[in-house]
């Protein structure tokens, strides 16, 4: 590609819409792991007993190997939503645009 065909993709309003919907969205799944990691650590500074508590009584296992490990499964599920919509909606929006400005 030269410089005309990446000038004609910046100045598309289609590839302004995808840029911005796809900051958006980005944004908004930072924002949700930002506030489970910030909930994480709340919860360690305010209620740490919570966290050492056991599930049951005869079990070894206390509330916070599940919480911790939920918090690390979370990010995972997290990049799996954002890589569906990007393989999706980003990509089909990718594709339309180069199409149209070849």
């Amino acid at each position: 590609m030269n410089d005309s065909t990446y000038k004609r993709i910046q100045e598309n309003p289609r590839f302004q819409e995808l840029v911005s919907k796809r900051e958006r969205f980005a944004w908004i799944l930072s924002a949700i792991m930002l506030g489970l990691y910030l909930a994480f650590i709340l919860l360690i500074a305010f209620e740490p007993q919570l966290l050492g508590a056991r599930i049951s009584p005869e079990s070894p296992i206390t509330w916070g190997i599940p919480i911790g490990v939920g918090l690390i499964l979370s990010a995972f599920v997290l990049t799996g939503i954002y890589v569906r919509r990007a393989n999706g909606e980003f990509d089909r929006l990718n594709h339309e645009i180069l199409k149209e400005v070849q």
